[in-house]
């Protein structure tokens, strides 16, 4: 089952919806299914940033993807389940990546 209640911006947008029994056995509970972290390998980088002291990772999204609501996409190409873990190591360097599945070709 599926629902439309996610853009197709959002991380959940592929994610089916599944339903269980109420606690009441009468109502059904529609929840979403387990997502994933999709292995790194699935993304093509095509830059890195290095970390600043005090920099937020909407804002570096917002710089590199013109969407400060896409950070979950940084998250998935670099291995981070939390979001936070990607800016708190001055240094670090991000994979800025293209989506998912999608192959870089060589300007010829």
């Amino acid at each position: 089952m599926r629902t439309d209640t996610f853009t197709p911006a959002s991380r959940y947008y592929h994610t089916p919806t599944r339903e269980r029994p109420g606690a009441d056995g009468q109502d059904v509970v529609q929840f979403l299914q387990r997502r994933f972290l999709p292995a790194a390998s699935r993304f093509a980088t095509v830059q890195l940033h290095t970390v600043a002291e005090g920099e937020r990772l909407d804002v570096i999204t917002a710089l590199y993807l013109a969407d400060p609501e896409l950070f979950w996409r940084l998250c998935d190409a670099n291995d981070a389940m939390h979001p936070l873990e990607l800016t708190e190591t001055v240094g670090r360097r991000l994979r800025i990546t293209l989506p998912e599945g999608i192959t870089a070709v060589p300007y010829a």
